[in-house]
């Protein structure tokens, strides 16, 4: 079944309810290589569904208070469950970024909104900075009416100071990539109380689209998260 414009701007309200919006989309190129669709054929078309800012982050703790303190990835499996929900009663196929064996997630993001990554390997959105993030994707077995975006003016390239890259006290984030053991070392460690009480000091830094950043609680929640506190 093909979805017309109107059924993406209805899948669009769906994901409003929760906070969630679409993230762009594009049409897989005749013959190109491409996940499999809700009947096991090969898809089409994708469309991307994540956030701008925390705008989910009252539905999602709404949904945290009635389920089970304990569980591995919350806000994974309530991502799962919205983004699942609008795909069953679209007929399309969900599936997220932590699905094994991983999907080029990454690279799907770039293609659809025409953005490159920060230095913090994060992708720079011109509107939403470094305070974005997607959370799965719908994956549809017929051709919709988008098409990929070009590329968007990368905020990094003009800032010069880069302030994203002096922040970090064991300097995590370099040209040479990412040190994961050291900055896993710091966040846990006494020194770490700064990272683990507002979030990630490089990331922090950035000096664009401040009206985004996360509150100080979820940038808690994703430093708990990532140091496994």
């Amino acid at each position: 079944m093909t979805t017309p414009a109107c059924s993406v701007d209805s899948i669009a309200g769906a994901f409003l309810a929760n906070g969630l919006v679409l993230r762009g989309g594009f049409n897989f190129a005749p013959g190109e290589a491409s996940p499999t669709g809700s009947s096991g054929a090969p898809a089409r078309a994708i469309l991307l569904v994540g956030q701008a800012g925390a705008a989910p982050w009252p539905h999602f703790m709404r949904w945290r208070e009635k389920h089970p303190q304990k569980i591995a990835n919350p806000l994974d499996s309530w991502s799962r469950g919205v983004i699942g929900a609008v795909a069953k009663t679209f007929g399309v196929r969900a599936v997220s970024p932590s699905d094994t064996p991983y999907l080029p997630f990454q690279q799907w993001a770039m293609r659809a909104e025409g953005l490159k990554p920060s230095p913090l390997g994060i992708l720079m959105h011109p509107q939403y900075g470094l305070w974005h993030a997607y959370r799965g994707a719908l994956l549809f077995e017929d051709e919709l009416p988008v098409r990929a975006a070009e590329a968007a003016p990368h905020l990094c390239d003009t800032c010069v100071e880069k302030p994203c890259l002096k922040s970090c006290p064991v300097a995590a984030y370099s040209p040479q990539g990412f040190a994961y053991q050291s900055c896993l070392a710091h966040a846990r460690g006494a020194d770490g109380e700064p990272c683990r009480a507002g979030g990630c000091l490089d990331r922090n830094a950035c000096p664009y689209a401040t009206a985004y950043r996360y509150p100080a609680e979820v940038q808690v929640f994703h430093m708990a998260a990532f140091a496994g506190l």
